[in-house]
């Protein structure tokens, strides 16, 4: 496969071999919705709502890389994450024709930019774009091209916030990937019409964590499918992201950003927790969701904070907690805005976990010397 290079931009893009229909329509109808250049007055409610800042104490994502497998990016948008590489499957290039990676890779990983209110969950996370089609649908065989291209790229997690047909090769290339160990979240799907209450693939999938879309008040949205096996929700109304042109899309609603969010805090959480294995992680992320009721929540809103500072019991007892790697380089206007890892919370958890390996050792050893001092009637024992 033949690479490219993006101009003035130095990323990295290996074209795919497309689907000829695809690729002409695209030339043709590429001309995505048009966005605002300002943004309203105060944060995003969903980044009030999951307390993303707070979250950044322990960790930002820093040396985990992400595959968006969507739309395609716009690569010159102000707060575009770090990419590593853009991957395109449909011949008509790095651009994104319908807006839709563009918001999903935004809220993943959207770099902090000075007097800009949005940002992603985790900003310092590396991105791998892949684009699969020109529409917020997924192309089977792309898509699952496209899983098996994010694998062989070491991703540590897949986004897929996007719906497909089930199918023996999407299936085959998502078992392949959780068994290299890479988290794979995707959306649950949306309902535009009651009998389209369907499961949506690769969400239904076992391994898979399918995402619903949520409100403000943490219920689950009118249009988020029930019928996918829902493992937590995300925020999926009224949503505000980046959008083509260096602009921003207003009150964007479905599970595909419901899924972003959850794709960026499971960023948070290898970075946090470099041991745990794809599951372990699925598993912290659902252990930790806020709690719901009712056919298609899971376990309800995605908690980012919890995710990253959580004490698990049914987890790998005797590791301490990793702090994230070293984060890669931010544009000097932007480092102020994101604060330090929380050593002191760490060196706490260190300690605890200390702690509790002295005192595991102390009572093994009185577990020994007790019954022999019964044994003897607390005399003292031969000298040696």
């Amino acid at each position: 496969m033949l690479l490219a290079t993006v101009p003035a931009l130095g990323l990295v893009v290996a074209p795919a071999v497309a689907t000829p229909a695809t690729a002409t329509s695209a030339r043709e109808e590429c001309n995505p919705a048009a966005g605002v250049v300002k943004l309203p007055g105060g944060e995003p409610w969903a980044q009030k709502r999951l307390d993303i800042k707070t979250a950044w104490r322990l960790s930002t994502g820093a040396g985990v890389r992400v595959a968006v497998i969507d739309s395609g990016l716009d690569v010159k948008h102000p707060q575009l994450p770090w990419l590593s590489t853009f991957v395109d499957f449909t011949g008509t290039g790095y651009t994104d024709c319908v807006g839709h990676g563009t918001a999903v890779t935004g809220i993943i990983a959207g770099r902090v930019y000075p007097g800009v209110a949005f940002h992603g969950v985790a900003p310092r996370a590396t991105v791998i774009e892949l684009k699969q089609s020109n529409q917020a649908e997924g192309h089977v065989a792309n898509l699952a091209a496209a899983i098996d291209k994010a694998v062989r790229l070491n991703a540590d997690v897949i986004n897929i916030s996007i719906k497909a047909a089930d199918n023996p090769t999407l299936k085959a290339a998502v078992q392949n990937a959780l068994a290299r160990d890479v988290v794979i979240v995707a959306a649950a799907g949306n309902i535009t019409d009651k009998k389209e209450d369907l499961p949506a693939y690769p969400g239904s999938y076992e391994g898979v964590l399918a995402v619903g879309s949520a409100t403000a008040d943490g219920r689950r949205a009118d249009s988020s499918n029930t019928a996918t096996p829902v493992g937590v929700l995300g925020p999926g109304v009224g949503i505000i992201a980046p959008w083509p042109h260096g602009t921003y899309k207003l009150d964007l609603e479905g599970s595909s950003f419901g899924a972003a969010y959850v794709s960026g805090t499971a960023a948070l959480v290898r970075a946090r927790f470099p041991h745990l294995n794809q599951e372990q992680v699925r598993r912290r992320i659902i252990a930790t969701a806020d709690g719901s009721v009712g056919k298609g929540t899971g376990a309800g809103m995605v908690n980012p904070v919890q995710a990253v500072s959580a004490v698990l019991p049914f987890e790998p007892a005797g590791r301490p907690l990793v702090a994230a790697p070293p984060p890669a380089p931010i544009a000097a206007d932007a480092i102020a805005k994101l604060p330090p890892e929380d050593a002191g919370a760490r060196n706490i958890s260190l300690a605890v976990t200390a702690g509790a390996l002295i005192l595991t050792a102390a009572a093994g050893a009185l577990a020994r010397v007790l019954p022999l001092g019964r044994s003897r009637g607390w005399r003292a024992g031969p000298p040696t």
